[in-house]
């Protein structure tokens, strides 16, 4: 069998102000309960602008501008920088509101998004100025009176959309009494599905891909469509390949809240690996119930509301090309039922047992990327810097099975852990947003193995109370196209075959001996 490549990855954010504001969770739960509730009132003046969501650091960590290593020698907090930022980077873009309203409207197909003659008379020049959108030709069709959106908006059977507060679309609701095909629940199914696609064009164009060469595609994000008789049933994934450009592939959608990522790499690669298909891509749309999730926090603080953005990553998993990263399926992570949930617990399942079971120490790998989470927005609630805490975990498991002295416990923290940067967008930390640095860094000759790690509560939908996760390792190519990966995997491979060889041996011998 042939290893699984990682050939490319891609990374993009949506600035969404308006709806963090008017669909984000903690917001529309704070309105029903009381429309006038100081922190409703307080929003308009903790948002950010445009120019300011682009120029926060982690931000263009995410999309590739900095790496991660570049955030502990900027000054906190980091919300107050002013340097001089791109939106767009070598792996995505920074993408605005009203560009985000255009590409849900290009994901609509059952004609529910409308936009108003205003808004779409200036869509057009919008278009011609962003490259992707010129480039596949985008196209939204006829505006409508603003009366109209208003009268639908007010009617509640359509959400409005809004930049700067001014009225310039709605999404209407798709059914008159099934809950699951509300103007709400469309809304947040087409940004997933809008934001996955402008994700999926940068992957294909960043790498030099060709979508249709695209096989299948694992949907992984946190948003389950369906209608009332199968709420989680729909694909998404076929949705984005659809308007993507992948006219050749099949695929479905993978749910497992914060570990699902990773569980969609683990797939992807064993579906690569084994020959069933060549081209795999996963990919992620954002998630509208997000935005502003800490924002009672952060306003307390005197802080922006940092969670502003909708984010969105593809990877795409090809047969070995003997230069990009291998995904060491020999080396797989899992938080088995009977694991437990404890951190000792957690962490032992998912690092230590996969690494020594294919003969390797927590200390041959170099970097541990897990709940990536950017602290500046976590720590305001009480959460702390989760990746450091991950790190530090992962060193005391390195001191409890002697591969690592005590006194280095710091040091292990500051080398091995990767400086959280990625938006709360529930599925996008765990550890998904370090693979385009890991590859960049693989390919340049800085980096041999990177382990990602996905892990998540599984009590969210209250049938039970079971903690999740998976793990993989990452490894640089070692250019040869060998069946085993670099590394300790392919010894124990070898390892495996000998020893099959032998009981082999060891039973023709015994079958001998009894025919005598």
């Amino acid at each position: 069998m042939k290893n699984a490549v990682i050939k490319g990855a891609s990374y993009t954010l949506a600035y969404s102000p308006d709806l963090l504001k008017r669909n984000g969770s903690t917001q529309t739960a704070a309105i029903a309960k009381d429309p006038a509730d100081p922190y409703i009132a307080a929003i308009p003046s903790h948002l950010r602008t445009f120019e300011q969501a682009v120029q926060y650091p982690p931000n263009q960590v995410y999309i590739g501008n900095k790496r991660p290593e570049d955030l502990p020698g900027i000054p906190e907090p980091w919300f107050k920088c002013t340097e001089k930022a791109d939106r767009f980077g070598p792996f995505g873009e920074i993408a605005t509101q009203k560009e985000l309203y255009i590409l849900m409207k290009y994901a609509d197909v059952f004609e529910l998004v409308y936009l108003t003659e205003e808004f779409t008379a200036e869509a057009a020049t919008i278009i011609q100025n962003h490259p992707l959108m010129k480039a596949k030709a985008i196209a939204v069709g006829e505006g409508y009176p603003k009366a109209d959106i208003e009268q639908l908006v007010q009617s509640h059977t359509a959400e409005g959309l809004y930049d700067n507060d001014v009225l310039v679309g709605c999404v209407k609701q798709a059914h008159d009494t099934d809950p699951n095909l509300s103007a709400h629940t469309m809304l947040e199914n087409l940004v997933t599905k809008g934001t996955g696609i402008l994700t999926a064009w940068h992957l294909a164009e960043l790498e030099g891909i060709n979508a249709a060469d695209i096989d299948y595609i694992i949907e992984c994000s946190e948003e389950a469509a369906g209608d009332v008789n199968q709420r989680g049933g729909g694909n998404i994934a076929k949705s984005v390949g659809e308007k993507a450009g992948c006219v050749h592939a099949t695929g479905c959608d993978i749910r497992g809240f914060c570990a699902a990522p990773v569980h969609a790499l683990a797939n992807a690669a064993a579906l690569v690996r084994s020959g069933i298909f060549k081209n795999v891509m996963v990919v992620a749309g954002g998630s509208v119930p997000k935005l502003g999730m800490n924002g009672k926090d952060h306003v307390k603080k005197e802080m922006p509301l940092l969670e502003d953005m909708v984010g969105g990553f593809a990877v795409l998993i090809t047969e070995d090309d003997g230069v990009n990263p291998i995904i060491n399926t020999d080396v797989i992570g899992k938080h088995t039922i009977s694991s437990g949930s404890s951190p000792q617990a957690v962490m032992t399942a998912l690092i230590y047992d996969p690494l020594n079971a294919a003969g390797m120490k927590i200390t041959d790998v170099e970097k541990f990327a897990a709940e990536l989470q950017n602290h500046e927005i976590t720590a305001p609630a009480g959460a702390g810097n989760v990746p450091e805490a991950n790190t530090k975990m992962i060193a005391a498991l390195a001191v409890m099975k002697g591969q690592l002295e005590r006194a280095k416990i710091a040091e292990f923290v500051k080398q091995y852990g990767v400086e959280g940067f990625a938006p709360t967008q529930g599925h996008i930390p765990s550890g998904v947003p370090f693979i385009g640095h890991a590859r960049r860094d693989m390919l340049a000759g800085k980096l041999r193995r990177a382990m990602i790690i996905g892990k998540g509560s599984l009590f969210l939908g209250r049938l039970t109370n079971l903690f999740d996760g998976l793990s993989l390792l990452i490894e640089a190519n070692n250019g040869k196209g060998s069946s085993g990966a670099a590394g300790g995997a392919g010894e124990a491979e070898i390892k495996k075959i000998v020893a099959d060889a032998m009981r082999d041996v060891a039973a023709r011998i015994l079958a001998e001996d009894g025919a005598k």
